[in-house]
């Protein structure tokens, strides 16, 4: 029997019915969207605005004597030889990082999904634990590890005559040192991402292209990489984002020494603004990370979205 097409009647309360799908559906999503325009939309608008102007410590008896600038902090900031080498520091950061512990956790993904038949739970939680590890713990664990006189790094260097560097404390040696912390934590929540997306792909495509005569890397080539690849994107998209804001491992192993070689932009905004209260400039400094961040994600969406 063919289908009829609803009555009036019948429309009207597809329509209500819509209607209390949508009210439940805001209903259910309210706490998350208060809390949000209380506590997020309210701060991002206002430094938004506090970027256009010279809003400062001195401002905060009386906000509406706050003086306008304009763009002026914005154009500041490409005169600023400590701003373009916080900049320079956060892109050799990420450039570097970012490559490596996505390389790393696919081989460790591809090992643990492919070549570990047992405690691959084990394998999981191990890697993921300095994720949920708190940040102080971590950092004062390789502070002492990077201790030249005292660390385990140099200790270990000593047993094959080998004279440690001062890993903190040289400019040449600072920013692979943090870099490698960055890498060691976040390693474990790359894993479990891509862990995720080979688990995804069908076994029978591997069995197909044994009986061809595909061998390890053919199948890591031709099936595992292409199949993975949009999972690969979101770990890449997420982990360069988090890169571009990193703070927390420089800021507690050197405090962006020695000389600013480990400054980072995420670093100078925490500086200008709740060191120097130079709000206004903070704030500009903020939205063009985002600006860069926002620009970054697009362009890496672009060139690695599956093709169709």
């Amino acid at each position: 029997m063919a289908a009829t097409a609803p009555t009036g009647t019948g429309r009207s309360w597809l329509r209500r019915q819509g209607v209390r799908e949508n009210l439940a559906g805001w209903l259910f999503a309210s706490p998350w969207v208060i809390l949000f325009l209380v506590f997020m939309a309210g701060p991002i608008l206002a430094a938004f605005a506090l970027s256009f102007t010279d809003f400062g410590l001195a401002d905060l008896r009386d906000p509406l004597n706050t003086e306008v600038v304009g763009v002026d902090n914005y154009t500041a900031l490409f005169s600023d030889s400590e701003f373009r080498r916080a900049s320079w520091n956060t892109v050799v950061f990420t450039v570097v990082a970012v490559p490596l512990v996505l390389v790393l956790a696919l081989g460790l993904a591809v090992l643990i999904d492919r070549g570990i038949k047992r405690y691959k739970t084990f394998f999981r939680v191990g890697y993921y634990l300095p994720e949920v590890t708190a940040i102080v713990a971590i950092a004062i664990l390789w502070r002492f590890m990077f201790h030249p006189d005292l660390g385990l790094l140099n200790t270990m260097l000593g047993w094959v005559g080998i004279d440690g560097p001062n890993w903190l404390g040289n400019p040449s040696t600072a920013m692979p040192a943090v870099i490698t912390v960055a890498v060691w934590r976040h390693l474990g929540a790359n894993i479990v991402i891509l862990l995720a997306g080979l688990q995804a792909i069908d076994p029978v495509m591997y069995e197909a292209a044994r009986v061809d005569g595909a061998g390890g890397w053919q199948l890591f080539r031709n099936i595992t990489l292409p199949l993975v690849r949009p999972t690969l994107l979101f770990a890449t998209v997420i982990t360069s984002i988090g890169y571009l804001q990193v703070f927390e491992e420089p800021f507690l192993m050197t405090e962006g020494g020695p000389l600013n070689t480990t400054q980072t932009v995420a670093m100078m905004v925490y500086e200008q603004g709740f060191a120097f209260f130079n709000l206004g400039y903070a704030s500009a400094i903020a939205y063009l990370l985002f600006l860069v961040i926002a620009g970054l994600a697009t362009v890496q969406f672009r060139m690695l979205r599956p093709e169709t």
